[in-house]
């Protein structure tokens, strides 16, 4: 009886390891090649290098792609997590269908294909005067970013004890002073997940940038020029290298500050200190 239980998991664990190697191989592959001394992308190597590393630093084109996505990302991360704050919190303490509803709208954009996202805000920042600009790439990623913020923000809120409200305003303080005094700093590590991870989804997005940008690239749309040339594929890869790095160690950090946030709800409420509500 317990030979099929255990032939079972043995293909799990097969299935599991070969799925993670399908989905990881071709990314491992991209810092292989990045230290490639040779234009070409194939095996065996040629040599090892940093040339292609050090050519990212001489690049002005580069450098101001970067610039860009920097503001857009920061900027469309700061809007997404406010707004993701802000209906989170809506439905959670409302809890009434007009606010359930808005919410759900908030997280529709992640249903819905980049492709028609990225028609839908070409067409409407055109009517708006706007035109492709970088403007209109913030608000493109703003809408992007907002189901991450939303989702975070409302999982924070929907952990959080009901009591604490209840006990700030049973002892006198409003419900604005409650907000700020106890919910924001309870939700504070979501709120910094929250921006970093929304800041990842805007530095990362390709398609809404490609409808919306006018002269001032993104990253992704300068790495996309880049690979019509073939010369500049190991450059790519070299970027794409950092690129991955620093993905991995914001989300790893989003993703711990996250946890942070709710081991402290598993902590008595005596070690949490007394809570500020005057």
């Amino acid at each position: 009886m317990s030979a099929a239980p255990s032939k079972n998991a043995t293909w799990l664990r097969i299935y599991i390891v070969a799925y993670v190697v399908f989905l990881y191989l071709p990314i491992a592959i991209i810092p292989i090649f990045s230290f490639n001394n040779s234009v070409q992308a194939a095996f065996p190597l040629s040599g090892f290098t940093f040339d292609w590393y050090r050519s990212l630093l001489d690049n002005e084109n580069l450098h101001r792609a970067f610039e860009t996505s920097l503001i857009v990302g920061l900027t469309a991360a700061f809007l997404a997590t406010t707004i993701g704050v802000t209906v989170g919190y809506m439905e959670i303490a409302g809890g009434d269908r007009i606010s359930r509803t808005i919410s759900a709208l908030a997280r529709l954009p992640i249903l819905i294909p980049g492709v028609i996202v990225g028609i839908a805000l070409l067409i409407l920042v055109n009517l708006a005067g706007l035109g492709p600009s970088r403007v209109a790439i913030v608000l493109g990623h703003t809408l992007v970013a907002l189901p991450t913020a939303v989702v975070i923000m409302r999982s924070r809120f929907l952990a959080l004890p009901k009591s604490f409200s209840e006990v700030a305003m049973d002892l006198g303080a409003h419900e604005w002073t409650t907000f700020r005094r106890i919910i924001l700093p309870l939700a504070a590590p979501a709120i910094v997940s929250s921006f970093m991870l929304s800041f990842l989804t805007s530095f990362d997005e390709f398609i809404v940038a490609f409808f919306l940008s006018g002269t001032e690239q993104t990253l992704p749309l300068f790495v996309w020029g880049q690979l019509r040339f073939p010369k500049s594929l190991p450059s790519v890869m070299a970027l794409g290298s950092v690129i991955l790095l620093a993905s991995i160690v914001i989300a790893t950090a989003a993703e711990l500050i996250r946890r942070r946030g709710a081991f402290a709800d598993d902590l008595p409420v005596t070690a949490k200190g007394n809570l500020p509500i005057s």
